[in-house]
């Protein structure tokens, strides 16, 4: 059963996309692997291509255009090649970072920063997590504190995506400590400001392209002007925005499976083993069958949130569900994509195992897939 997502634009987007990938994507994995990070020029090349910020409003540059179905068109076409550093990346800059401002910042915001999402000048980022608060934001301790036109920050952030390229930073941080819920804001942070250094580029398990750092505030002064919505504000608007940002998460994971299951299925076809294709073996007929069935129903499901993040009325409940589930489902087909392609599956030459290495933060990024079922199960009870 095949997606009816998808309308003619879209089609014609998926070819811009495609040629992009090959043109600009295949040919430089490797290297962006090996310099764990995605270069500026990709960055600038997306935006000529119209790839990056097409929901930034005319006027200040961009399409203007809402439908989220333009980012799943990417997202597929980018996950079809394994580029799955390039495709977080993105999705930071364009779910997450992107919605902060179009929904929070001022018209005189708007004019400073979001014309460069649309050219690719602009990289950011979103500074939540800490070295002690996850998926716990209540946890976290860096301060602002006013002081005349400024906001002086102090503390650290860990596990940023694109916190090495970076131009401007979503930050939260706590301006109360007495207002409870009400004690946090958000705060742009821009590359030069005073009092704000990065850390080390992380090393991590996989997503090696995908830059990743620590950030420290020490003293950091941050314009007045560069407050992101209402004091006091900031959980509110993280947990408006996270239905999207969770989103973006289930369709990477979603395309990701799909690719996979393609690779893993053409290579059952070809792979010979006692005289026959691997594939004509029951137990491995069986598990293809159960793993299509999965992938079709869960993009059955994630469809439906499409349409309605596109309607604005997806809840934060429905996002977790999409996120939990696409990310688990993701993970089953890539391990069961290994285990069928033999000792092969374990070389990094293949797409399965660099798919392998980079899906297991699917689970925990986001709001851990445990966090996911809290949400949901505490809806169940109180609606009860």
């Amino acid at each position: 059963m095949d997606t009816d997502l998808f309308e003619p634009d879209h089609e014609a987007y998926r070819e811009t996309a495609r040629s992009f990938v090959h043109r600009e994507v295949v040919p430089n994995m490797q290297r962006w692997d090996e310099e764990r990070c995605v270069d500026r020029d990709t960055w600038k090349k997306a935006g000529r291509a119209g790839l990056v910020g097409l929901s930034v409003p005319e006027r200040f540059g961009g399409a203007g255009e809402p439908d989220f179905r333009y980012r799943v068109v990417l997202c597929e076409e980018i996950a079809r090649v394994g580029a799955s550093s390039l495709q977080s990346s993105f999705s930071t800059n364009d779910d997450i970072v992107l919605g902060y401002l179009l929904n929070l910042a001022t018209e005189e915001q708007q004019e400073r920063w979001l014309p460069g999402f649309v050219t690719g000048e602009t990289v950011g980022a979103i500074a939540m997590s800490e070295p002690a608060a996850g998926s716990d934001l209540r946890g976290i301790t860096t301060t602002a504190v006013r002081d005349g036109d400024h906001w002086v920050l102090n503390g650290s952030k860990t596990f940023i995506t694109n916190g090495i390229l970076a131009d401007l930073i979503v930050l939260v941080a706590r301006t109360d400590p007495d207002a409870g819920s009400k004690g946090y804001s958000l705060f742009v942070v821009e590359r030069d400001t005073p009092g704000f250094t990065r850390g080390r580029k992380l090393d991590k398990v996989g997503l090696q392209a995908q830059d990743t750092a620590e950030l420290f505030f020490e003293d950091a002064r941050v314009p007045a002007a560069n407050l992101l919505g209402p004091v006091g504000s900031g959980l509110a608007s993280l947990m408006q925005n996270l239905p999207r940002e969770r989103l973006g998460i289930a369709v990477a994971a979603q395309s990701s499976a799909e690719a996979a299951f393609r690779w893993t299925l053409d290579y059952v076809r070809e792979r010979q083993a006692f005289g026959k294709a691997i594939a004509e073996f029951q137990s491995v007929g069986f598990t293809l069958a159960e793993l299509r069935t999965s992938i079709e129903v869960s993009r059955a499901y994630l469809d439906r949130c499409v349409r309605a993040v596109n309607a604005g009325t997806l809840s934060a409940v429905d996002a977790a569900k999409a996120k939990w589930w696409a990310t688990d489902m993701q993970w089953k087909v890539i391990d069961a994509g290994v285990q069928l392609h033999g000792g092969y599956g374990y070389m990094k030459e293949y797409p399965i195992a660099q798919a392998f290495m980079d899906a297991r933060i699917q689970r925990i990024y986001g709001g851990t897939n445990e966090i996911m079922k809290e949400i949901i199960s505490r809806d169940l009870v109180r609606n009860s």
